[in-house]
């Protein structure tokens, strides 16, 4: 069981730890599950590829979570063990017989997706012609607007999704279809024009029983990102305009989870404006990498001041590979030196999920934290620039 401290300062102040810490805070996790669940019109499943580990799992079943969209059987595995009541989703469009089979006949998984002839054939034959499979189409969509686009490994064109939807019909009880803009998406207007195509897939195939508007929703790393709720009502906006019936869900990651935790790092060396940490691209660190320097950051030095002036460091991993790098610029004080710690704010999401044993870095650390988030932006102060929030001190 992690231990539980204040905020990130008191536990460095009473641990004294080496290695890098994740800091939980399930409580922000919580109330971002109940805010989300309240404002989508349909079902909500959390990928869980995300953020896997039991105490993210936990508070978001505590936070009224109830559906996962799983993406193989090991994540089936491991959701039906630790909240058995839960509803697994088998989302991933390519899966082995074995893995279907297990998850229909052990684990009650009814909705699987696919988007092959195939693969349609294959999950018909590894459940047995079941008469209650709820089958879903994977529609090709631009990756306009995303961050990181999806484009290209999965998903069929309108003609194609058509032809598999009406083949769906044979065997499911119930159809539906699914697409997914791509990860970080902020422009609401990705959504819109994916359900768009999807209207031609149901003009040309007949209705379907469910439409899966995927994920891309994104975090607020910068602050200026639109929120949950504007997406909703631009996926309610196109779903009506298009005179689509049928029921909705959608598959938040990021959005449900990314503010619900931090890193804390500790500064090995600084080169000019250069600081190789003692966490990276192979740990808890690699959507520094991937979705760039978006991410709000401080050093915690308790019981010593901080510098106010900010600096735009790179940043560096701990491994010996240079491809272990997140350039910046990273925003941290002027003074930032050898031994200070950083704290990277809306870790929840891609971080300890992806964490690796390469080249013999590897820690588990985590620890509960009680405090607000810090990296939250402050209420009483709209206007001000996320990076002018940076350098408050622990």
């Amino acid at each position: 069981m992690a231990d539980t401290f204040r905020s990130a300062a008191a536990l460095l102040s009473h641990r004294s730890p080496v290695d890098p810490v994740v800091c939980l805070r399930p409580h922000l996790i919580k109330v971002r599950a109940r805010r989300m669940l309240d404002a989508f019109p349909g079902d909500v499943l959390y990928a869980v590829k995300c953020n896997d580990a039991p105490e993210v799992l936990r508070a978001l079943w505590e936070g009224g979570v109830r559906h996962y969209d799983t993406a193989s059987i090991g994540e089936i595995r491991a959701v039906r063990a630790l909240l058995p009541e839960a509803r697994c989703h088998f989302m991933h469009p390519v899966k082995s017989v074995g893995a279907i089979a297990e998850a229909y006949y052990e684990h009650g998984v009814r909705r699987f997706v696919f988007d092959h002839a195939d693969e349609l054939a294959k999950i018909v034959a590894a459940t047995g012609c079941a008469t209650d499979l709820e089958l879903f189409v994977r529609l090709a969509v631009p990756g306009e607007g995303a961050l990181l686009t999806l484009t290209g490994k999965f998903g069929v064109g309108v003609e194609e999704a058509s032809s598999l939807v009406r083949a769906a019909r044979t065997y499911a009880r119930e159809v539906g279809i699914t697409f997914h803009v791509g990860s970080q998406c902020v422009d609401t207007g990705a959504f819109a024009r994916a359900i768009g195509l999807a209207a031609e897939v149901v003009r040309r195939a007949g209705p379907v029983d469910h439409l899966d508007v995927g994920g891309g929703f994104p975090a607020v790393y910068k602050g200026d990102e639109p929120r949950f709720e504007a997406f909703v009502a631009t996926i309610v906006e196109a779903v009506t305009r298009h005179g689509l019936s049928c029921r909705l869900q959608c598959e938040p990651g990021r959005a449900l989870v990314a503010d619900g935790a931090s890193v804390l790092t500790r500064i090995e060396l600084r080169r000019g404006e250069s600081l190789y940490l003692n966490d990276g691209v192979y740990g808890n660190l690699a959507e520094l990498k991937w979705v760039g320097p978006q991410f709000p950051l401080r050093l915690v030095r308790p019981g010593r001041t901080v510098d106010h002036r900010l600096v735009g460091f790179d940043l560096f991993g701990p491994t010996c590979d240079s491809i272990d790098s997140m350039p910046g610029p990273h925003w941290l004080p002027a003074d930032a030196d050898d031994g200070d710690w950083v704290e990277v704010g809306m870790m929840g999401a891609y971080s300890n999920a992806l964490k690796t044993r390469f080249n013999g870095f590897e820690s588990d650390r985590m620890a509960f934290l009680e405090d607000a988030g810090w990296y939250l932006k402050d209420p009483s102060r709209p206007e001000a620039p996320r990076a002018a929030l940076h350098a408050r001190a622990a």
